[in-house]
């Protein structure tokens, strides 16, 4: 049973390495959250996004004013720009952010108007949308499962929440990180169980990266053990999130009856968690 399992995980590695060549690993998205005039003097704009990767930042506006954001490494940014005693082409003017990564990679958003002096309308409620899906597929969306044991081939649904990540040298991922995960197996005897765990991140060529783990799990019912896995990062989806394929081995010491397999398509994001 573990040879057949083990087949099928590289067999999805395989049929997607192809689709992570394709996907340009510089492009950098930035999401405008927040960004309007106060009404009151002094005109002082209010500014906040966030980017797929860590970047400093600078501000244009109007294409002749420029303003710093952030000199330092940040996925999430907040600014007031003090705009009083400057003279602008209209009352409708266009602004961009310029963004850099660690490596020297630059770009820029898209253009943007502010409109003076009520609140401006820069899609802030499609932005404010797309936030709250990343939201709900970091923390609603569960990951379909494939589980094998001894006897019977069995459907779960797993949903795995990052914690605390920890930085690295690169921009694209941590070095690591802690994440609690509950897995619901249906039609099983055990069918519910919760895992905490930490997982390795090591970037690789043609795929985004291999990442070995170790945790724990119980059902809280005597059902305790540890975990063994393997996760291979496909291919990314709007650059803030990594396709994943996952092989995991679960073994209770005191009970080798009750190993059992398993074989997942997932996502993953640290957007949400904790970075140290």
């Amino acid at each position: 049973m573990k040879k057949y399992f083990i087949i099928l995980f590289f067999a999805i590695i395989g049929s997607y390495s192809v689709f992570a060549n394709s996907v340009d690993a510089d492009s950098i998205e930035v999401y405008v959250i927040d960004s309007y005039i106060t009404p009151e003097n002094p005109a002082i704009f209010n500014l906040s996004f966030f980017a797929s990767a860590p970047v400093k930042a600078k501000l244009y506006v109007d294409n002749r004013y420029e303003f710093l954001i952030s000199d330092s490494l940040s996925d999430s940014h907040e600014a007031k720009i003090d705009l009083d005693n400057r003279k602008f082409s209209g009352k409708t003017v266009p602004f961009y952010i310029l963004v850099q990564d660690s490596t020297g990679y630059k770009n820029r958003s898209e253009i943007y108007d502010l409109d003076f002096p009520r609140e401006i309308k820069v899609d802030k409620e499609s932005n404010f949308l797309l936030l709250g899906v990343f939201f709900g597929m970091q923390f609603l969306l569960p990951t379909p499962t494939i589980v094998g044991t001894h006897r019977n081939n069995f459907f779960a649904l797993t949903k795995e929440v990052p914690l605390i990540s920890f930085r690295s040298n690169s921009i694209n991922y941590p070095f690591g990180y802690f994440s609690i995960e509950y897995s619901h197996i249906f039609n099983a005897d055990a069918s519910n169980f919760f895992r905490f765990g930490y997982k390795q991140i090591i970037e690789v060529p043609l795929i985004k990266y291999i990442s070995p783990g170790l945790n724990g799990f119980t059902n809280f019912n005597g059902y305790n053990g540890v975990s063994l896995e393997v996760s291979a990062g496909l291919f990314n989806m709007l650059n803030s999130f990594t396709i994943y394929a996952r092989y995991r081995f679960n073994t209770q010491p005191s009970h080798n009856d009750r190993d059992f397999h398993e074989v997942s398509l997932g996502f993953y994001s640290n957007f949400f968690s904790f970075h140290f």
